[in-house]
C-alpha cells in the first residue's frame, strides 16, 4: 500500500510529503470553496447590474430621480420579456409596479393589453427618455430592472393651485401633479401643427353653433398646442362633435384646446390642436383636476413663463366648403301632372341645406 509520502504527482513522480496532506485539506473543502465563489460572484454582479447604477447611466431625464436614501424594494426577476398578448403573474407585477407608480395600465388582471402598452409607452418616454416614436411598449428583463428603483417623479412646476397639469410636447406625456406629487402619468398625443381643412359636426352649445340642432360646416385651421402657462375653466360631458374633432369628457384650457379623451392616441401628434388621452384615462381625469388648476405646456424651446398666455390659431370658414343639389332621376319626355304639363327641368332638382361637399385634405 501506498504512503502519502509515496502520492503520485500529475508527471508521475512523487510529491513532497506536506502537498499530498495539503490536497487531501482542499479536497475536504472543495464543494465549500466553490459555493464560496458562486456567492461572491453572484454579489458581484448585482452591485454592479443594480436599478440605480443602470437608471444613473441611461437615464436623462432631471425629472426622474432614484431615491437612494430609501430601502431598496424587494425586487423579483423577470424571466422573459413581456409584450402586448401575454399573460401570467409577472404581467400581474408589471401593472401593479406601473400603477404604483401613477401609470394607467388598466385592469390590473394579468393581461397584457392595450392599456398597459401605452403605460409603458409614457414610461419609456418619461423615465428611459426614448425618443417618443421609437417606443414599444415591450419590457425586456433591464427595463423592469429600472422600473424596480425607487423612483420618484418630480414637478417642474411648483403652482399657485393644489393640483396642476405639465404637459410634455416633445415626449408627448402629462402628468397630474397635487402638492408636488404624481396622481396621473399618461401618454397622450397633441397637435400636429400643420393646416387643415376638414367638413365637421358640432353640438348644440359648442363653439360655433347657437342653434338647438346639430349642424355641419367646413372649417379651416391650424393644429396647433401652444407652449404656455393656462388654466382650465370649461367642460363637458360625454362625446362632443367639435369644431376640433370628437370630444370625449373634454377639459377646455386655451380656448377650443381641450384635454380629453380619444379612440385614436398614437405615438407621434395627430390632433388637431387638443391634447389627446386614451379612453380609459378620460373617463376620470375631470374628477382630478378642478377649475382654475394651472395649466403648464413645456415645449422644450423656451420656458412656458416666456410665452405667456397665446391662444390657439383661430379657425375660419372653408372657402370650397358649398352646400350642393341632390338630383332626382325623371323621365326624359315631358309627362303631365294633374293636367298640367311639365319637363324634368321644372321639378327636377331639390335644394338640399347643409349637405357635405368637397372638401380639402388637411
Amino acid at each position: 500500500m501506498s504512503s502519502f509520502n509515496e502520492f503520485p504527482d500529475e508527471f508521475g513522480g512523487l510529491e513532497p510529503d506536506s502537498l499530498p496532506k495539503l490536497g487531501s485539506v482542499i479536497d475536504r473543502w472543495r464543494f465549500a470553496l466553490i459555493a464560496f465563489a458562486v456567492l461572491a460572484t453572484v454579489v458581484a454582479v448585482g452591485v454592479l447590474s443594480s436599478p440605480s447604477n443602470d437608471l444613473a447611466s441611461e437615464n436623462s431625464n432631471p425629472d426622474v430621480v432614484v431615491d437612494t436614501s430609501s430601502v431598496s424594494l424587494v425586487t423579483v426577476p423577470l424571466d422573459r420579456t413581456l409584450e402586448l398578448g401575454m399573460k401570467g403573474d409577472d404581467v400581474l407585477r408589471l401593472q401593479q409596479r406601473l400603477k404604483d407608480l401613477k401609470f394607467d395600465p388598466g385592469p390590473i388582471d394579468g393581461e397584457f393589453g392595450q392599456n398597459t402598452v401605452q403605460a409603458m409607452w409614457a414610461f419609456e418616454k418619461l423615465v428611459m427618455s426614448v425618443p417618443r416614436e421609437a417606443a414599444t411598449g415591450v419590457v425586456t428583463p433591464s427595463t423592469w430592472a429600472i422600473m424596480q428603483s425607487n423612483l420618484i417623479i418630480k414637478p417642474r412646476r411648483i403652482a399657485d393651485s393644489a393640483s396642476h397639469v405639465e404637459i410634455y410636447l416633445p415626449e408627448q406625456v402629462l402628468i397630474v401633479f397635487k402638492k408636488a406629487e404624481p396622481v396621473l402619468v399618461t401618454h397622450m398625443s397633441s397637435g400636429t401643427g400643420v393646416p387643415w381643412c376638414e367638413e365637421v359636426k358640432i353640438d348644440p352649445g359648442e363653439e360655433g353653433n347657437e342653434t338647438d340642432q346639430q349642424i355641419k360646416v367646413g372649417i379651416c385651421g391650424e393644429a396647433v398646442t401652444p407652449p404656455g402657462i393656462f388654466y382650465f375653466y370649461n367642460r363637458r360631458t360625454g362625446m362632443r362633435e367639435t369644431k376640433l374633432g370628437s370630444l370625449y369628457n373634454p377639459v377646455y384650457f386655451n380656448y377650443n384646446i381641450a384635454v380629453h379623451g380619444a379612440i385614436l392616441v398614437p405615438l407621434k401628434p395627430a390632433s388637431h390642436g387638443c391634447v389627446r388621452i386614451p379612453m380609459s384615462v378620460a373617463r376620470y381625469f375631470p374628477a382630478l383636476v378642478k377649475y382654475g388648476d394651472r395649466v403648464y405646456v413645456f415645449d422644450d424651446i423656451k420656458e412656458p413663463e416666456e410665452y405667456g398666455s397665446p391662444v390657439a390659431p383661430f379657425d375660419k370658414p372653408d372657402p370650397n366648403y358649398t352646400t350642393i343639389a341632390s338630383e332626382t332621376t325623371l323621365p326624359t319626355s315631358p309627362t303631365t301632372i294633374i293636367g298640367v304639363p311639365t319637363t324634368p327641368s321644372s321639378v327636377g332638382t331639390t335644394a338640399v341645406t347643409g349637405s357635405p361637399t368637397t372638401t380639402s385634405t388637411p
